[in-house]
């Protein structure tokens, strides 16, 4: 069976800015379509058809009911790209007999499926030219609900451009011309996900990295898009849970997405360097700089200064170390909640998602190199880069021990990107060995980097800053004795580099 598809990306807006969306310049004049439509999302009772990548709903605008089955597809960072199906239905209640022929017929079976939420929104659509493109552009306010009768809600604004003819590039000029006057966030959840988020109590909460799965059969430049819209949705979803609540873990996800980004920049290489990739790169750099300052100061009071406590519970000074510190980390997390909400962070996300969509490295013939090949040329790079780099590791300088490092990381984000390339069970076997030892490594340097860190905080501290002498005194006591661990901790890393480099690739 065919499989119909729409491409549609997704904004997240303030409720309170839709007024201003409607008048905006660059989505035409005329009247507004409104509609009312409440969409009710349906699974079975373990969930069988969102583990599998699949949202069923039946949809009321007023006139009927429509029915729709939405797959698995390129829906991970604002552009949705998946396969739908849709039929008319009498009612409310889906017709599962329709589902006969589609992926999730077997998913539902006899089980039968039970209503879980509902969102309801009104909607004003317009169709307008962009470029050489059409673009269905849909301004949806309303919110989600539960059905279970507690009352659990969130509310829904957002943007839907749709593309109904011409290239995603003028999609996204179009979203930029916009959103240089309106503020616009890059949208990564679909509703059935906002929904069941929800349902789990999950909305606003920080995310871990979702498992990446690639078809073995993709080329490298989709490869590359896949894992970028990965960190993006990552990223975003950090974003929004660290603008609500400032949790110590949301910005450590939110940097772990940055960072991974940076790192599939740097491990496709020539690949995807084109005009824009130094200047993108460089921003990014530039804007996230503070968040990695932050999480210095998180990890120092939340790690840190507590081991320290227990080493010495009568040193007074430490407490006016972590007072001081606790007022420079509210400073910093300012600083970032500013970088976050300002309008170039903002465009700088959209500047990105489209150069990954509709950057002039994709019009090369390299993109088309098949994904595998091209991985496993980049993973046997990466490792010769580590075993060079770390032989000898327990007596390298503290710069050549950071280098080792990054080439560590880059080669376990590498990993993680690249393994379901290698399908079968000898292949998935011996990448959990692998991604371990990496892990194991990465511990122990991330531990020396630590202490790097106490030393820079201690020397960042001089009377002048506004900190006691207690706590400068304690921040140098931490600093040192933190240092006098280095040696064990060297002995640890070195012995975790040579049962890295005696652990079977993957990839081979």
């Amino acid at each position: 069976m065919s499989e119909p598809r729409e491409t549609e990306l997704k904004l997240e807006i303030e409720g309170s800015d839709l007024a201003a969306l409607k008048s905006h310049p660059a989505l035409g004049d005329g009247d507004w379509t409104t509609r009312r439509l409440r969409s009710v999302y349906f699974d079975t009772e373990d969930d069988a058809l969102r583990g599998a990548g699949y949202a069923l709903r039946v949809r009321h605008d007023g006139d009927g009911y429509v029915q729709t089955l939405k797959g698995p597809g390129a829906s991970v960072a604002g552009l949705f790209d998946r396969p739908e199906w849709e039929w008319t239905v009498p009612g409310p209640d889906p017709d599962l007999g329709r589902l006969d022929g589609t992926p999730a017929a077997d998913l539902v079976g006899k089980a039968g499926v039970a209503p879980l939420f509902a969102v309801e929104v009104e909607r004003a659509i317009r169709v307008v030219a962009h470029g050489e493109a059409r673009i269905e552009v849909a301004l949806d306010q309303g919110r989600a609900a539960l059905l279970d009768g507690g009352g659990r809600y969130a509310p829904v604004n957002e943007i839907e451009l749709e593309l109904k003819h011409g290239s995603p590039a003028d999609l996204f000029g179009l979203a930029r011309e916009v959103a240089a006057t309106v503020p616009l966030r890059l949208g990564v959840l679909t509703k059935a996900e906002r929904g069941d988020a929800l349902r789990r109590e999950r909305l606003g909460a920080f995310s871990k990295a979702e498992t990446l799965h690639l078809d073995p059969e993709a080329s490298a430049g989709a490869a590359f898009q896949a894992i970028a819209h990965a960190c993006l949705r990552h990223m975003r979803i950090n974003e929004d849970a660290l603008l609500a609540h400032r949790e110590p873990e949301a910005l450590h996800q939110l940097r772990v997405s940055l960072r991974r980004l940076r790192s599939a920049v740097s491990l496709f290489g020539d690949l995807v360097a084109d005009s824009r990739t130094p200047d993108l790169v460089a921003t990014l750099k530039r804007l996230s700089e503070p968040f990695g300052d932050t999480r210095n100061l998180d990890v120092f009071l939340a790690k840190t200064l507590p081991a320290e406590r227990e080493r010495r519970p009568d040193e007074a000074g430490l407490l006016a170390l972590e007072k001081h510190l606790q007022a420079e980390r509210l400073k910093a997390y300012d600083g970032v909640v500013a970088t976050l909400t300002s309008a170039e962070w903002r465009g700088f996300v959209l500047d990105l998602m489209t150069w990954i969509e509709t950057g002039e490295w994709l019009s090369r013939p390299a993109a088309a190199t098949p994904a595998r090949a091209f991985a496993t040329g980049v993973l046997e790079k990466r490792r010769r880069q580590v075993k060079k780099r770390g032989r000898d590791l327990d007596e390298l300088e503290p710069e050549a021990r950071h280098r080792v490092r990054i080439a560590a990381k880059k080669l376990r984000y590498g990993s993680e990107f690249f393994g379901s390339l290698y399908t079968g069970k000898k292949a998935a076997k011996r990448h959990k060995a692998f991604v371990a030892a990496l892990s194991d490594l990465q511990d122990h340097l991330g531990d020396l980097n630590d202490i790097a860190t106490a030393h820079t905080l201690a020397a960042d501290l001089p009377p002048q800053a506004g900190a006691p002498a207690s706590a400068l005194f304690a921040a140098g006591l931490t600093a040192a004795d933190n240092e006098a661990r280095s040696a064990k901790l060297l002995k640890q890393a070195a012995g975790a580099h040579e049962t890295l480099v005696d652990v079977r690739p993957f990839w081979r």
